[in-house]
C-alpha cells in the first residue's frame, strides 16, 4: 500500500524543516555547537528565529538532530557494504575502507565534535554522544554476523565470540581514524586496509 500523499501545506513544512536542518548542519560542521546561535541559523537558512522554535524546542534539539542524521547515513553506507555480495573478508576490507573515507571526507567537523566532547559542558553535546554510540552498537551485531560466517565457512578461526570481535575492530579503526584526526602527518590512516585488519588475522605471536 502507498504512502498516504502529503498536503501541500504539510510539503511546505517539511520542506522549511529540511531547509533549517541543512543550514544548522553547515553551521555546527564549521563552528562546532557552542560557536553557533540559533539567529545565526535563521539567518543562514532565511527564517526568522521564531520559525526555528516551531519545529525545534532548542538549539541542543537542533544540534542532535542535524548529527543524528549524519550519523544515520554513515552507518547506512556501511550497511551497504556489509550487505554487499562478497565474501566475509572482503566485507571486512571494504569496511575499513569505507570508515576512512567518510572520516577522511569529514574530518573538520568530527575534529571539532571530538574537541567539544572532550570538554563534554553541555547535555546536548553527551546526549548526542550516547545516542551515537548506541547506534554505533547495532552495527556491531551486523559486523558480527560476518564473523560468525567466516567461522562457519572456515574462513575464520574462532579465537573469541563474534560480538566481541566486532567490537575490537570498530575500536582499532576508530583508534587509527583518531589518531589521525590529531596529527595526520604522524599518523595517517593507512591505505592499506590490511593493516588494520592483521592486528586480529595475524596478532602479535611471531609464529
Amino acid at each position: 500500500m502507498k504512502g498516504k500523499r502529503l498536503s501541500r501545506k504539510e510539503r511546505e513544512r517539511e520542506r522549511q524543516r529540511r531547509e533549517i536542518m541543512a543550514a544548522a548542519h553547515t553551521l555546527f560542521s564549521e563552528k562546532g555547537y557552542h560557536g553557533v546561535s540559533m539567529q545565526e541559523i535563521a539567518d543562514q537558512a532565511e527564517f526568522a528565529v521564531g520559525t526555528l522554535y516551531i519545529f525545534f524546542k532548542s538549539k541542543g534539539d537542533l544540534y542532535q538532530e542535524s548529527m543524528l542524521e549524519e550519523t544515520e547515513k554513515f552507518m547506512g553506507q556501511l550497511g551497504k557494504v556489509l550487505d554487499e555480495p562478497v565474501d566475509e573478508v572482503a566485507k571486512l576490507r571494504n569496511l575499513v575502507r569505507a570508515k576512512g573515507t567518510y572520516f577522511l571526507n569529514n574530518a573538520s567537523k568530527i575534529r571539532i565534535f571530538h574537541a567539544e566532547l572532550r570538554q563534554a559542558s553541555d547535555s546536548a553535546i553527551t546526549e548526542l554522544d550516547l545516542k551515537i554510540q548506541t547506534k554505533r552498537l547495532s552495527l556491531m551485531k551486523d559486523v558480527a554476523a560476518v564473523f560468525e560466517s567466516g567461522m562457519k565457512k572456515g574462513t575464520f578461526q574462532r579465537i573469541g565470540d563474534p560480538y566481541i570481535l566486532a567490537k575490537s575492530l570498530d575500536n582499532i579503526t576508530h583508534s587509527f581514524l583518531l589518531s589521525w584526526i590529531e596529527d595526520p602527518e604522524q599518523y595517517p590512516y593507512p591505505e592499506d586496509p590490511d593493516v588494520i585488519l592483521n592486528i586480529l588475522f595475524k596478532g602479535l605471536i611471531q609464529d
